[in-house]
């Protein structure tokens, strides 16, 4: 028997068609009534618009942006707050930071799982092509197991797309290739990272990998000077040769990289001499559309919808959620993506009060398949939920202290030079 909440597979086209049926009444559900429009659809830029509507049946004040990638003179970018791998920072003071006399934020809305206490948010982010974070395992305390969390990329050509993204990252030394484990993060101690490793951090992101009083028997750091681009391939050149982690850790220069290796992959680093070039590659796998590295990257937790399905529902199972965020009603902030990967929908539901209680996962996949999503991911939520519309807040924040500071946020930019 096939759920209710299911579409029947098919080409692209026609399920995105059977998807369009549901938003023909500007995003509600079948045979329910139409929402009240809170705020008109309101065109910020050519094929940027946003609006917010109440429903009754929660109640559930949504705000919603849809974003035409291929027709509008915008683009996504996945900012980092205070531009560095940890620190808080609020949605309004993200986007007031990076808007400028040629830059014009357009949205703003929380995005990544992060540490309360550090900032560091807990899945991969590229922004403007440079990686910031990537890793093979999604560094999070509340999985139910150890597995990867499903993430936003944007291809360099403006097409976005969501899945289950890991880092796929070499090296070429001499005539060795050396798997990169980690951007900017050395994976967490396991037997098997005692036996062998590698990774990579870079600037402004990473100043010093981090030391450990035991690292300088079993790891070497090579540092490296970035002296052309090839493709997406970075040519860099040893500086000195590798040499044991300093005490308090070996500086990452601003114009290269450390390369770390550990275990049975030391060997490889320390034949290396000084003036001796290295090669690197960041990218993913799976890979994206355009078969290069992603332009933006930023993750979630979990995917609720897959090629038209609702599969919150699935989401223990597929990517490890506890019930008290998957199946309560909680302040929802998610990002939905056409079959095409040309329009994204950004959509921030209040919570926790009288006028608008919060979503479960499978509601909220609900309310993007509505809208024509072909793709749904869940971004962090409760307190964090916020929405900024042109530098304001529209959004109402569940915390009694107002708006949250957060990890990392999904700016929508105008482009320099693109008219409203």
């Amino acid at each position: 028997m096939v759920s209710p909440r299911r579409l029947p597979t098919g080409p692209c086209a026609v399920a995105a068609s059977a998807l369009l049926l549901l938003a023909s009444a500007g995003g509600d559900l079948p045979g329910q009534p139409r929402d009240s429009l809170l705020v008109p659809p309101t065109t910020l830029a050519r094929g940027v618009t946003w609006w917010q509507r109440l429903d009754g049946r929660g109640p559930w004040r949504l705000s919603v942006a849809r974003i035409e990638l291929g027709k509008a003179p915008v683009m996504l970018r996945a900012v980092h707050a205070q531009d560095a791998l940890t620190g808080r920072e609020p949605p309004t003071a993200m986007a007031r930071r990076h808007a400028g006399d040629s830059v014009r934020v357009l949205l703003a809305l929380n995005a990544d799982f992060f540490d309360l206490r550090s900032g560091a948010s807990e899945n991969n982010q590229v922004t403007d092509g440079r990686w910031w974070r990537g890793q093979m395992v999604t560094a999070s305390p509340f999985d139910t197991y150890d597995n990867v969390h499903a993430q936003l990329a944007v291809t360099h050509d403006g097409r976005a797309s969501i899945d289950r993204y890991v880092l796929a990252a070499r090296a070429w030394i001499g005539g060795t290739v050396l798997p990169l484990l980690g951007v900017n993060t050395i994976p967490a101690p396991t037997p098997a990272a005692a036996i062998e490793g590698a990774g990579v951090f870079f600037p402004p992101a990473a100043r010093t990998p981090p030391a450990d009083s035991g690292a300088a028997a079993r790891r070497r750091d090579l540092v490296l000077r970035q002296v052309a681009g090839v493709g997406d391939t970075l040519k860099m050149v040893a500086v000195a040769a590798a040499s044991a982690p300093a005490a308090d850790g070996t500086p990452v220069p601003a114009d290269g990289a450390v390369l770390v290796a550990s275990g049975d992959r030391m060997a490889a680093v320390a034949a290396v001499h000084a003036g001796d070039t290295v090669r690197v590659w960041l990218g993913t796998r799976p890979s994206l559309r355009d078969g290069r590295p992603p332009r933006q990257l930023v993750g979630g937790w979990p995917q609720i919808v897959t090629g038209g399905v609702n599969v919150a529902g699935e989401a223990a199972e597929r990517e490890g959620t506890i019930s008290r965020n998957a199946e309560a009603r909680h302040p929802r902030s998610a990002v939905g993506v056409s079959c095409d990967g040309r329009t994204v929908w950004l959509v921030a539901v209040d919570g926790r009060s009288t006028a608008s209680v919060g979503m479960t996962l499978v509601e909220l996949a609900d309310a993007l398949r509505a809208l024509g999503a072909w793709d749904a991911l869940n971004f962090d939520g409760g307190g964090s939920t916020a929405m900024v519309v042109d530098g304001r807040l529209v959004t109402v924040p569940s915390d009694a202290t107002g708006e949250r500071p957060v990890a990392n946020a999904l700016l929508v930019v105008g482009r320099p030079g693109g008219r409203r």
